[in-house]
Order: C-alpha cells, then sequence, then structure tokens
C-alpha cells in the first residue's frame, strides 16, 4: 500500500479527544502521516501544554485561530484557512469529526480541492434544523467519501436520505467516545474538593435553556426540588452563569453544588462516582451510558435515540413536573447495560482499517 497522509480537522476541546482516539491507531503505521489542524474556533486557556500530555493527545501542527465571530464570518475564515494548509499539505485524506462549524468548513476545503473527505460521528439526526450542528451534520455528511456511523440508527437516517444512491460509502464504525472513555477510566482523577457519596451530575448549556429565561428558571426550580433528596453537582458553563445572573436566577442556584467546569479526566471522575446524570449535552448522554448510569435530557429531543429506546436515557426537555416525575422514576430504572450500542472500543481500529484500504490504488474498499 502506499504511503498515506492524513490532515485532521479539529477545533473543540471534545474534538480533539475523539480525534486522539483515531491518532493511536495511526502510530502503529509507518507509512502514514498525520497533519493535526487545530481552527482555534473554542479558545480553550485549559489546552496547554499539560492538557495534551496529560491526555496523550497529539499537539496540533497548525493553530488557525478563528474564534469569537458569527457562524458565517467563522466558517468563511476557516475555509480560506484551512485551503491554505491544505495547498502546501496535499493530503489524500481530510478527517472531520462531529458537527461544529470547524467540521463543515473542513470538508469544504477539501472537496472543493478533491481531495478525500471522511467524517467521523456521522449520521446523527436531531430533526431539528434550528440547530446550527444540525446543519453542518447534514452538510458534511453529504459532501464526504466516507462517512463512519457510531449506531445502527444513524445508518438508517442516512438510508431514509437516499445515500444507497449517493457516490459515499456508508460504515458502522462504533463510537470513538467509548473508545475514549475506556482509555480514560484508568487515568481519571478526583475534583479537588469534596463530593458528597451520592449525588446528581448535572449540565446545562444550550442556547434553548440558557437564554430562555422561563426554560432555565424552569430546570432550576427542578434541580433545587432535587437537590432536597440528592445533591446536585452542577460544573457551571460560563454561558449558563451569565444568564444566571442576567435573568436574576441566582437565588435558584444558591443551594446547588454549583463548580467551575472541570477537565475530561475530572468529568470521568464524576461519571463514575454519580448516581444519575441530568443534562442537556449531547455527549454527556452517551457517556453516561458509558458508565453505567441513567440519564435525564432537559431537551426537547436527542441524537442518540438509541438511548431512549433502550431505556438508558429519557427526554423530558424543560418542563420542571417532568424533570421531577422522571428523577424519581429514573432512580428505579435497571437497564441491562451489558448491550452493545457503540462498539464496545473498537471504532478507532474499524475506521483506520478501513481508510486503509480505501486508499488502495483501486480507491474502493
Amino acid at each position: 500500500m502506499q504511503n498515506m497522509k492524513i490532515v485532521t480537522i479539529i477545533g473543540a476541546r471534545p474534538q480533539f479527544i475523539k480525534a486522539a482516539v483515531v491518532s493511536r491507531q495511526i502510530k502503529k503505521y509507518k507509512d502514514i502521516e498525520e497533519i493535526i489542524v487545530h481552527t482555534g474556533q473554542h479558545f480553550d486557556e485549559n489546552m496547554n501544554d499539560i492538557f495534551f500530555e496529560q491526555m496523550d493527545i497529539p499537539v496540533p501542527d497548525y493553530n488557525l485561530s478563528v474564534n469569537s465571530i458569527a457562524h458565517g464570518a467563522m466558517t468563511g475564515r476557516m475555509l480560506e484557512k484551512i485551503e491554505e494548509v491544505l495547498k502546501k499539505e496535499t493530503p489524500e485524506w481530510v478527517l472531520v469529526y462531529g458537527d461544529t462549524n470547524s467540521t463543515l468548513a473542513g470538508a469544504l476545503a477539501a472537496k472543493k480541492m478533491h481531495i478525500k473527505v471522511a467524517h467521523v460521528e456521522a449520521g446523527l439526526r436531531s430533526f431539528n434544523m434550528k440547530m446550527p450542528e444540525e446543519i453542518n451534520r447534514i452538510l458534511t455528511d453529504r459532501i464526504s467519501d466516507i462517512v463512519f456511523c457510531p449506531t445502527n440508527n444513524a445508518i438508517k437516517n442516512l438510508e431514509n436520505e437516499g445515500y444507497a444512491s449517493f457516490d459515499c460509502r456508508v460504515l458502522k464504525s462504533g463510537d470513538v467516545m467509548q473508545d475514549a472513555a475506556l482509555f480514560y477510566t484508568p487515568k481519571s482523577i478526583a475534583p479537588d474538593f469534596s463530593i458528597p457519596s451520592q449525588f446528581v451530575l448535572s449540565t446545562i448549556h444550550r442556547a434553548e435553556n440558557a437564554d430562555n429565561k422561563k426554560n432555565l428558571e424552569n430546570i432550576f426550580s427542578a434541580l433545587n426540588y432535587i437537590n432536597e433528596n440528592l445533591p446536585v453537582v452542577l460544573p457551571l458553563h460560563p454561558r449558563t452563569k451569565k444568564r444566571i445572573k442576567e435573568h436574576n436566577l441566582q437565588h435558584l442556584s444558591k443551594k446547588l453544588m454549583i463548580i467551575d467546569p472541570v477537565g475530561y479526566l475530572e468529568m470521568v471522575w464524576l461519571l463514575q462516582h454519580c448516581s444519575l446524570v441530568m443534562t442537556d449535552s449531547g455527549g454527556l448522554q452517551k457517556e453516561a451510558f458509558f458508565f453505567k448510569q441513567t440519564c435525564i435530557t432537559l431537551r426537547e429531543e436527542t441524537e442518540w435515540t438509541e438511548l431512549v429506546e433502550n431505556g438508558f436515557n429519557k427526554v423530558v426537555g424543560n418542563d420542571k413536573d417532568k424533570i421531577i416525575n422522571s428523577f424519581s422514576e429514573s432512580l428505579y430504572r435497571q437497564p441491562d447495560f451489558s448491550i452493545d450500542l457503540y462498539g464496545n472500543g473498537m471504532a478507532g481500529e474499524n475506521i483506520l482499517t478501513a481508510l486503509r484500504m480505501f486508499n488502495k490504488t483501486t480507491g474502493e474498499c
């Protein structure tokens, strides 16, 4: 097989963790070179040398420093800068992850230059076109040469959209975040403050919750009620912290155990030790499953429908009574966590095997 160069485009901390799964597989082969491009989409002061060393993540070869501007301007600026990198590096593949503006910009830049595109975490659908992530993932899937779907439901979504007739290879890879969870579990770090022996782990950050006073008030009122029965530990996202102050809702957060945002290794520890997860985060819904925790989703929909179908997750939105009632029910739920929904830690290997096969001189899997 001929040598292969892959340019990986990532722009947010979760994407670094996902990409590290495949990077560890790439290191096993001397005939593959990976160039990592950080768009800078999410500026994170904690992503320093210690972060990369602690997480066993390769340091990016490029940092494009595109952030803090509107969606259109951000995607356009990224497209321009990524194109410059691709002209210099001339890779066989551009590898993109998830559903951020970085994902779409990387795929667009590559496709316009006739470079093959692989999309990891493909086929997910919330069916909510008001979400920027939904637009990014749909467009990225459509222009990719190979899409790696984490679940059977993701594959069904693409089948329903007619992908059988498209010039695109659809493969079930499993979920790279389960690979990551297995890899990082032994490396988990307890937060440097006292945590109750039993607690609810909660995160709130989505715009439809944080930016809407009524929704935020409903959620925090419910969390206050729940806190009377089981302590609520809430790593508070800066966006939510700002909105609580703007909406004059500080009184609703005083009794909860509000902590600063934690790193991934600390979050793994919290997931290992909590009694229940309540979140509006997409990723944390899955991670709850990885660590055998039931989850209540504080959104109107979820991309991870298999978790709902199998009883691991319940979607309740931001209705106070539904949240409280679901809390009581979830404490007694005992679903079978032995079921294989996400590949059992083989996603990274499956992805790299497929890319190597696709890169043969025939260009086919």
